[in-house]
């Protein structure tokens, strides 16, 4: 999966305190840039911790913000919400972790442990149905193919859009809708019907 290309243009004008707009800062004065951590850092967190659980997710995270500052310069501040592309970062961290992501969702399906699933994927399950649900669900997850794992995940538990998940990925639109249309056809086939990932989505 190639990392998107993005060259900053010093002509756009960049909304002031924007995403954009604090790396744009951080150019010349890298404290700027601990904005970016501070708003986001929370929502990388609870998406990495669902999908390599807790024992890497600090270096994931600290990976992606890491790679993010030494690639600034190549942000496209046309852009003003930094999201898509810090989460683009931290798919491709995850991805090093394929084996242990599995693991983890192997280790649910068989354990159901609380408080691993991120809060917007609690949510698309909450209530008596949750645990219930959640058994089969990483099962169904750990079986997906990386890449429309990686579609539905940054759609159901990052709560991208569409576009957004497009541009984290570095793929047409189109792609996204087609790896997205066979992911929950295999997370509904595997939960008889049921796609709890949906919940999140239709409340967007």
């Amino acid at each position: 999966m190639g990392e998107p290309r993005m060259l900053v243009d010093h002509g756009i004008d960049v909304g002031q305190e924007s995403d954009a707009w604090f790396v744009r800062q951080s150019l010349t004065d890298r404290s700027f840039f601990t904005k970016l951590f501070d708003r986001h850092a929370a929502a990388l967190y609870r998406y990495a911790r669902g999908r390599v659980g807790a024992d890497v997710v600090d270096d994931v995270v600290s990976e992606t913000f890491l790679i993010a500052f030494r690639h600034r310069h190549r942000y496209d501040v046309s852009r003003a919400d930094a999201r898509p592309w810090l989460f683009g970062i931290l798919t491709r961290e995850i991805s090093h972790h394929r084996r242990r992501e599995r693991a983890h969702y192997r280790a649910m399906s068989r354990y159901g442990p609380v408080n691993v699933v991120p809060d917007s994927a609690e949510r698309a399950v909450e209530g008596a149905a949750a645990h219930t649900l959640r058994v089969p669900l990483a099962q169904a997850l750990s079986e997906l193919a990386a890449r429309d794992r990686d579609v539905l995940l940054l759609i159901a538990w990052g709560e991208l859009t569409y576009e957004e998940t497009a541009t984290a990925l570095g793929i047409p639109v189109g792609t996204v809708r087609s790896r997205l249309n066979r992911a929950r056809r295999k997370i509904s086939t595997a939960l008889g019907g049921t796609d709890p990932t949906r919940a999140v989505e239709e409340a967007m």
